[in-house]
């Protein structure tokens, strides 16, 4: 993430105050894990109002994400064990999102397929995070494995999921998701499949 974002402009006026109190990355980051993983906890429930606050705190938790690049890029904070413990906080959080919701919309018209679809999404997104993990490590160029567009990036769509649970639309939204999680998955891995016979062709002409 370059920081030129909108959601990263959101969050830049705070990082001078938590400079202030010595405030950490890591710090946001955690805090960023706990919300998310009761955002979580309270999705599982399959209340509407495990719904409702479940939102609010997953859209508290998304912004967190973004204040922690920010403060470790304005704070000079910048690690690479800071980049690895931010990147297994944000994809083991979005990944128990749809588990949770999974089992949230037990009792929905979805029945107790709620339950695979949810656990399908998920590890997809685990292993589509990887994936690009992997292309973004050997892109030269800085760029990201999907670009954003409009000062968004692809990962800001994060912060919908809280009005989605607001509305009580999770069903579709689970649906949709099991569907093309493994789809792009499959494209990325692909896509990582190709740089590797790449790096092994130009490795095997040198």
């Amino acid at each position: 993430m370059d920081g030129r974002t909108w959601t990263h402009k959101l969050a830049t006026p705070l990082v001078r105050p938590l400079l202030a109190i010595g405030a950490t990355p890591n710090h946001v980051t955690t805090a960023r894990l706990i919300t998310g993983l009761i955002a979580c906890g309270l999705f599982s429930i399959g209340t509407r109002e495990g719904e409702i606050w479940g939102g609010v705190l997953w859209v508290v938790s998304a912004f967190f994400d973004r204040l922690d690049g920010q403060l470790a890029r304005i704070g000079n904070m910048q690690s690479a064990a800071g980049h690895r413990y931010d990147y297994m906080v944000d994809n083991t959080t979005t990944a128990l999102f749809f588990v949770a919701i999974g089992f949230g919309l037990r009792h929905s018209f979805l029945g107790n397929w709620s339950i695979p679809l949810g656990i399908l999404t998920g590890v997809s997104l685990l292993f589509c995070n990887w994936y690009s993990e992997i292309l973004e490590r050997n892109d030269t160029s800085g760029k990201r494995a999907y670009q954003g567009a409009f000062g968004f990036d692809l990962d800001d769509a994060l912060y919908l999921f809280g009005p989605i649970a607001w509305l009580g639309i999770l069903a579709p939204i689970l649906i949709a998701a099991s569907v093309s999680a493994p789809i792009i998955t499959v494209i990325t891995g692909v896509r990582v499949l190709k740089l590797k016979r790449e790096q092994r062709s130009a490795a095997a002409a040198a």
